[in-house]
């Protein structure tokens, strides 16, 4: 499961596809609706949140919109019930993690679509959240920063 921090409009269609299963499965976990998945680390973020329920169900909506833009029409009606949203932290360094690793997958998976992003050092990110100072998230599996011990 890859719940994305940078802004769904990087994806190839793929990605976004994939990005909209995995967060609806995400939202299924929040809601309580399947056994799975339940400790996966992408979710810690969410479940940090007072609703998290409602926070996911902005995430889809931001992926949703991507998707209409590009012309793909996924099924609204499967997004959960949404309460006001305040704006979740994620780290510059996160995101500059993620744009890297995204980069990697598209050099392999489709080669034009990359060639057709903007040359950036830093992407824009997920309308969910506002990005802050700070490392790669003790959540993220096989980032190469070590971690403090515990």
């Amino acid at each position: 499961m890859r719940l994305w921090t940078l802004h769904p409009r990087y994806l190839d269609a793929r990605g976004l596809v994939a990005l909209w299963r995995e967060a609806l499965l995400a939202q299924a976990v929040l809601l309580g609706q399947t056994r799975g998945y339940q400790h996966h680390p992408q979710l810690t973020r969410f479940r940090q949140c007072e609703h998290p329920a409602s926070q996911i169900a902005h995430y889809l909506t931001a992926v949703c919109l991507e998707a209409d833009r590009r012309g793909y029409r996924f099924n609204q009606t499967k997004i959960g019930a949404m309460q006001p949203a305040a704006p979740m932290p994620a780290t510059a360094d996160q995101l500059a993690y993620e744009w890297r690793h995204l980069l990697s997958k598209l050099s392999i998976r489709a080669p034009d679509w990359l060639a057709d992003l903007p040359p950036i050092a830093l992407p824009q990110a997920h309308p969910l959240f506002r990005v802050v100072t700070g490392g790669i998230a003790e959540w993220e599996i096989g980032a190469a920063t070590p971690r403090a011990k515990r």
